[in-house]
């Protein structure tokens, strides 16, 4: 049985390769290392906030752990069990367990259907309901709760706004009761107004139902708003984790540091910031990835020894890990 302060998802040296095939037989020539080596856990209860630009590897890590994607390497515990060593029908078994709500609430929802099927036919497969007319209560209580109205669920998805399309996802990830949630990029494909009612709907329900949450996003606002711990992600690795305080407030990796200077502001005195830091090129590509640390082509205070050395990960705090040579010393200089 688990207790509040058990790690419910625990994540050892993640690794997602993709296949890069060429030639007349299209054999293998390489891969694309989309997660190389990310490990981290998450207590019951809890959400941990993923950040990172573009093509780091966010979305592939979300997706691999629930197994849509197969693992290269590693392992996932769920409350002890590895994921990633179950048969189709034992992993059949946690699908109720662990849901995902999708970045694009339009492409991800079956436009023949209509909305009580979308929601409900996941509670048929997996016999939740006893018949039809309980899976219909069920349905409508679910989408009471995700700010939908009853009359609504005989419409179809293109029937809806992007925002009540984003419910909707919201109602059928909850349908099948799960305790791990992946948001992927939940509120990114939103306008602004409609990004914070959703956000709010996702506090109250992780709050209300005591889920966990894994919340992907590269809105630093957003992570900050919703997170308990937060894991800042470039070219597949994890460089930095700890709690949002000190990711927020104590960072010690260069990266980090700067996605937080670029963070918009609606504070006057800091939209010209001098201190910005604007990096240098582009993310390099993941089937090649630098020598030494990934992130040296990019970084300012990159030295011979970061071109030439992996990394260790070091503990500045407990529970701070950052991967940089010189973690300790940017550390003391913040103070």
């Amino acid at each position: 049985m688990t207790t509040e302060n058990k790690n419910l998802i625990e994540v050892r040296h993640l690794k997602k390769y993709f296949p890069i095939k060429g030639g007349v037989f299209k054999s293998k020539i390489g891969d694309v290392k989309a997660v190389d080596d990310v490990s981290f856990v998450i207590p019951k209860g809890k959400v941990m906030g993923l950040v990172g630009e573009s093509g780091c590897g966010k979305s592939t890590t979300g997706r691999t752990l629930l197994r849509l994607l197969d693992p290269t390497a590693g392992e996932m515990l769920y409350d002890g069990t590895d994921i990633f060593k179950l048969n189709n029908a034992e992993l059949k078994k946690y699908r109720t367990k662990m849901q995902i709500v999708f970045q694009d609430p339009y492409s991800s929802l079956n436009p023949r259907l209509p909305i009580y099927d979308i929601i409900g036919e996941a509670m048929l497969e997996h016999k939740l309901v006893a018949n039809r007319e309980e899976m219909m209560n069920k349905v409508y209580e679910l989408m009471d709760k995700c700010g939908l109205f009853p009359e609504q669920a005989g419409r179809y998805p293109h029937q809806f706004s992007g925002g009540q399309r984003q419910r909707i996802c919201i109602a059928r990830a909850l349908a099948v009761d799960p305790e791990f949630v992946v948001c992927d990029e939940a509120v990114s494909a939103l306008d602004v107004s409609i990004q914070s009612q959703i956000i709010n709907l996702l506090k109250d329900l992780q709050e209300d139902l005591g889920l966990t949450y894994l919340f992907i996003s590269h809105d630093l606002s957003v992570v900050k708003f919703i997170s308990d711990s937060v894991g800042v992600m470039y070219l597949g690795e994890i460089v930095e984790m700890g709690s949002k305080e000190q990711i927020f407030t104590h960072f010690a990796h260069p990266y980090t540091e700067a996605l937080l200077s670029a963070a918009p502001s609606f504070d006057p005195r800091k939209r010209n910031n001098a201190n910005r830091i604007i990096l240098q090129g582009d993310l390099p590509s993941p089937s090649n990835p630098p020598s030494g640390c990934r992130f040296h082509t990019r970084c300012p205070f990159a030295t011979e020894k970061c071109k030439a050395e992996v990394p260790a990960t070091y503990e500045i705090e407990p529970g701070h890990t950052v991967k940089c040579h010189f973690a300790h010393e940017r550390a003391a200089k913040r103070g």
